[in-house]
Parts: structure tokens; C-alpha cells; sequence
């Protein structure tokens, strides 16, 4: 394809790739912040390149697990991409909503010309009252405030329901399900838990139990130790971090019969153990793609765009099917990759 000198140059103004590089499939949800939404498919073509290098706050809630690892390497490898920086501030967990608070208030308040926020409450800038000066996207977590109208991430009461029929799909008699869930009422916790629930009202799999911890090994081996003591379930749904723990503790003491185990999203390790066929199912919201939406969205507001509203990656059920390595580029992060907390180009 000919484009004159002029052409070209408005387009590499405007971000647009000459190139036409490969368009990203998203889906579009409405309402905004609803729990149960409609999806369009959605053909998104990334930008190529800024039209100056802005400087982007990125705050999550922490960066110990492969979740939010594959976050920062979509927003690390799109930033280089489009030549913009960014800061990345994590809170260490989420009970420290005092800490996030005192990072967007610096961000606010310092030289960055955007913010994405990974908040540790959907209800956090119920304390940061007024205009908030810039503008503020919600990544991967739900915020609940009017000033916030973007949300890159996918719908987690979806993401319940989708795991809770691909277990239930296991069973052709009545049956028990255990759920080994991440911290309680933070991140998409209650959502997925709502969605699961919604998803095996009459049907043969019946909820026996419901356990929160923080999505730390240790404390998610506990959590499947003392489940295990009171009673034995046909199977377990949990987070990725409660599951890789589960399948490590049924390889070296086999339960008495099979357990059915589904991952409620997706890690390197839960990838594994799909191709080994050690779980049955687990939902992939592609996070890596997630990291390279947000900084493309936010690239594309601070250079005029309308707010995008409830936009993200179509959840895929994976199974031992469909995990090979081919299929997970927008999923995971390269074996090798370390987290960036500062890039500037």
C-alpha cells in the first residue's frame, strides 16, 4: 500500500500504524459496571506509536502472584512499544487501602499525565473527593465512582459462572463443590463466587463449603488441609494460586477418590497442570492482553479519545485441550520475565 509522505506523517501524529498491525479481538460490555452485562465482539487495532511520550501511574494491589505479573508485562511491552513511561506502585496486599490512597494521591498530585488504577476497593476514591485533575482508568478491579469511566479488565461474576458449568459438566449424578476463594469481598472475589453459585442453581453440583484466604501458598495450603479434615469434596474450585497448591498436595498424597479441581483464572503453573492433565478446566482472561489494552486506551484518552467504558478480553475456558503454548501468548508472560516497575523509553 503507497501512502504520500503527508498522509503518513498525519497518520504517525495520530498513533496509527501504517503497518496495520494485527487487530486485537476484544469485547465491548454494557451497562458500565453492571454485574451481569452483554458483550459485543469487539476488532481493536492497536496504536503503533504516541504522539509524545506521556507518563502513566500504574497502582495495583500487589505483584506476588502470576495474575498481576502478566499485567505489568502487557503494560511494560505495549509501553515500549509506544514509546510512553510509567510508574509502578504496588500496595503489598489488599487490606492496605490506606497505602494505595497515599500512591494515587502522589500521582495525583505529581507530574504523571494519566493514572491507571488496580484498586484494592471497588469503593477507594470514596475518600479522594473533588476533581480528580487527570484521567483515572480502572484496571483489572471494578471502582465504583462516576469519575471513572473506563474499565479495562473482563466481567468476574462471567468469569464464576463459566468455571462453575465446566466442573458441573463432570458429574452426571449429585455431587459436591468445595470453593478454596481469594481474600473475601476484595479483587473479583465475591463476583466469581456469585457467578459460581448463579451458575449451579438446580443443577447436580451442590456447594459444600466456601473458604477465604489470601492468595498465598501457605495460607491456601492450610485452607485445603483443614477442608480435606472436615470433609472430602467431588470437587474443588479455587483461585489459581489455592488450585496450583492443590495439585501439588493430591501428586504426593492421593485423595480416596478423583477430585475434580477448576481453576477460577489462569497462571503458568495452572497451564501446566492443564497439559498434564491434572485439572479439569480454568478460565483465561488473557492478562497480558489486559496490560497492553490499558496502556493503549490510556495513550489513546490523552490524545483525545472518548471514554472506552467496560472493554476487555473475551474469557476462554481452557482445558487440557486448548492450553498449548501457542494458544497462551496473550496469557502469560515468558518464563524469563521479571516484573517492571519503571520503564521510560
Amino acid at each position: 500500500m503507497n501512502i504520500s509522505p503527508r498522509i503518513f506523517l498525519l497518520l504517525l501524529a495520530l498513533g496509527i500504524s501504517a503497518a496495520n498491525a494485527a487487530p486485537w479481538q476484544l469485547e465491548q460490555r454494557t451497562p458500565f459496571n453492571a454485574i451481569e452485562q452483554q458483550a459485543a465482539p469487539l476488532s481493536h487495532s492497536p496504536l503503533a506509536h504516541a504522539v509524545q511520550p506521556w507518563k502513566i501511574c500504574v497502582l495495583v494491589p500487589h505483584l506476588k502472584d502470576a495474575y498481576w505479573i502478566g499485567i505489568n508485562y502487557g503494560l511494560s511491552t505495549h509501553a515500549k512499544q509506544l514509546g510512553v513511561s510509567f510508574d509502578m506502585f504496588e500496595a503489598g496486599g489488599y487490606p492496605n487501602h490506606d497505602r494505595q490512597l497515599a500512591q494515587l494521591k502522589h500521582c495525583l498530585q505529581s507530574d504523571y499525565d494519566a493514572v491507571l488504577l488496580g484498586a484494592v476497593s471497588p469503593h477507594l476514591l470514596q475518600r479522594q473527593p473533588g476533581e480528580l485533575g487527570k484521567p483515572v482508568l480502572a484496571l483489572v478491579n471494578k471502582l465504583d465512582d462516576p469519575r471513572v469511566r473506563t474499565y479495562i479488565g473482563v466481567n468476574w461474576h462471567q468469569m464464576g459462572s463459566l468455571i462453575g458449568s465446566a466442573i458441573e459438566a463432570h458429574f452426571n449424578t449429585t455431587a459436591s463443590l468445595a470453593l478454596l476463594a481469594g481474600p473475601e469481598s476484595v479483587g473479583g472475589t465475591d463476583l466469581v463466587e456469585q457467578g459460581i453459585s448463579k451458575s449451579l442453581t438446580g443443577s447436580k453440583l451442590t456447594i459444600s463449603a466456601i473458604r477465604h484466604a489470601d492468595n498465598n501458598r501457605h495460607l491456601q495450603r492450610e485452607q485445603l488441609q483443614q477442608l480435606m479434615e472436615s470433609s472430602r469434596p467431588d470437587a474443588i474450585v479455587g483461585s489459581a494460586v489455592a488450585i496450583e497448591v492443590a495439585v501439588n498436595q493430591f501428586g504426593q498424597t492421593s485423595p480416596s477418590h478423583p477430585i475434580v479441581l477448576g481453576a477460577s483464572y489462569f497462571s503458568p503453573a495452572i497451564a501446566r497442570a492443564l497439559q498434564r492433565e491434572k485439572i479439569a478446566a480454568a478460565c483465561d482472561d488473557k492478562v497480558v492482553l489486559q496490560g497492553k489494552v490499558a496502556i493503549d486506551l490510556v495513550v489513546r484518552l490523552l490524545q483525545g479519545s472518548d471514554d472506552f467504558g467496560d472493554i476487555g478480553p473475551a474469557i476462554v475456558v481452557r482445558t487440557p485441550h486448548n492450553s498449548d503454548a501457542a494458544s497462551l501468548t496473550e496469557s502469560l508472560p515468558p518464563a524469563e520475565f521479571y516484573p517492571v516497575y519503571r520503564f521510560n523509553p
